[in-house]
């Protein structure tokens, strides 16, 4: 057991302004290991999975079964990063009871310390009811791909006046509400200097500059995992999905002439 002190959301809100926050997605034990072991300050179950791990076209389609079964794995693969789960579509927008018995179980069940929620004022009565009850709850605003039907893509937010003022107005009321951080996607980065400079709350972008207080990436990306999804926000750090395959085709042609197993794999 390490000996670190573990992340936790008063820890987090305490980083704006002298510390930025790195965070990755994780989906699995593995993963949750290797981040946790890099020293990232908060692993985020994303519904993200939907696509990057169970081949959904959008992130509509995870439940909060499979949401469930892969935030229990992240949590029990970390031991100092703050594991947050995205609670997925439909699991919070019917009523506030709905949102605090399915992020209720995020903790309970999953091992999670906080859920993340996709929405803008429209989301300050759910916060509410889940900070008031214990529940740490990470905000997003912008690009929201729960919405993505409604917003007709993935596409930036907040570019025009008016939109840019609604954010703002969305971001202070949510910070007002309770949250302990706000996840800024896809905006223009003056935009969420400005966001930034106006709530007392850590941002994290996704696609919203260098201002913010801290960012997130998702992991496949960060890797190269996937040679045709590369947003412009993206920095890729390795180059895992063609070392991958390679790997792969070695083995396949080991395994067809005979070369695998040799002597020393045997028993």
């Amino acid at each position: 057991m390490s000996s670190m002190k573990p992340w936790t959301t008063t820890r987090i809100r305490a980083c704006k302004g002298e510390q930025r926050i790195a965070c990755l997605t994780a989906y699995d034990y593995a993963t949750a290991r290797l981040i946790d072991a890099a020293g990232i300050q908060v692993a985020l179950v994303g519904d993200s999975l939907g696509m990057t791990v169970l081949g959904y076209e959008t992130t509509l389609p995870v439940t909060m079964e499979e949401m469930l079964h892969h935030t229990a794995a992240v949590a029990r693969g970390v031991e100092q990063a703050l594991v947050v789960a995205d609670m997925p579509f439909m699991s919070y927008q019917v009523s506030c009871e709905q949102a605090l018995t399915n992020a209720g179980r995020f903790l309970k069940e999953a091992g999670a310390d906080a859920v993340k929620i996709e929405g803008g004022r429209r989301r300050v009565d759910t916060v509410c009811a889940l900070v008031d009850n214990g529940i740490p709850v990470l905000g997003h605003v912008g690009l929201t791909p729960q919405s993505v039907r409604q917003l007709g893509g993935y596409k930036v937010q907040g570019k025009q006046p008016e939109a840019a003022r609604e954010l703002i107005e969305d971001a202070c009321a949510l910070a007002d509400a309770g949250l302990f951080a706000l996840v800024l996607e896809c905006v223009p980065k003056e935009l969420a200097a400005e966001i930034t400079k106006r709530i007392a709350i850590p941002t994290i972008g996704i696609g919203a500059g260098a201002a913010c207080d801290g960012q997130v990436l998702v992991t496949h990306d960060l890797l190269g995992m996937y040679s045709d999804l590369s947003p412009k926000f993206v920095k890729r750090y390795a180059e895992l999905g063609p070392i991958m395959q390679e790997a792969f085709m070695a083995y396949r042609e080991e395994v067809e002439s005979g070369e695998f197993p040799a002597p020393e794999h045997s028993f």
